[in-house]
């Protein structure tokens, strides 16, 4: 991220936001449903763009970039706004309850993920993790929605395949995972 901002790069998101900023804060208001709320995340979007600097004025698709940055934004208020429910301190602890197999392979995961390519990794981390839909998916990618299906489809297969060689994953007759051998680490 650049640390000196020119003119130059304010010019840049000025006009993206110009370009932008109405489908931008259209957006926010349905996920949220309140005028002022939406303002208060656009307000942040505008200023991560801002503190972009040259590096936003190098971005082949600022509108998506400003929608990605606008989902997070989403994700992370609903985050705070989540209720938070405390456990009774006389609850007995769950450390040595056993776990599924397929409950387990989120370490093979992490690790067979990180090993995938960047393409990959990222739509994986949006799709499946960040639990985006398809569409906002495609359309944040200036993608066809059956393009941006087959792109995860090809994602997951590759993914399942590192974690079939790595972690010897095996399926039981149901298809379920029933057990797997965590990656060693390095």
């Amino acid at each position: 991220m650049s640390e000196e901002v020119s003119p130059l790069s304010y010019g840049c998101v000025l006009r993206a936001w110009g370009a932008h900023g109405a489908e931008l804060k259209g957006f926010l208001t349905r996920q949220l449903g309140k005028v002022d709320a939406a303002d208060d995340l656009l307000q942040e979007v505008f200023l991560k763009a801002m503190r972009q600097g040259r590096d936003f004025c190098e971005l082949d698709n600022p509108r998506a970039w400003l929608f990605q940055v606008a989902r997070n934004a989403l994700i992370d208020a609903a985050r705070k706004r989540r209720p938070t429910e405390y456990l009774d301190q006389d609850m007995p602890a769950l450390d040595n309850a056993p776990r599924d197999a397929v409950d387990e392979l989120d370490v093979c995961i992490a690790r067979n993920l990180q090993d995938l390519g960047e393409e990959d990794r990222h739509i994986l981390q949006v799709c499946d993790l960040d639990s985006e839909t398809m569409r906002a998916f495609a359309e944040a990618q200036r993608l066809s929605l059956s393009a941006a299906k087959a792109r995860l489809r090809c994602a997951r297969e590759r993914l399942r395949s590192a974690m079939l060689d790595h972690c010897s994953v095996r399926f039981d007759e149901a298809g379920r995972v029933c057990c797997h051998v965590p990656p060693k680490c390095d």
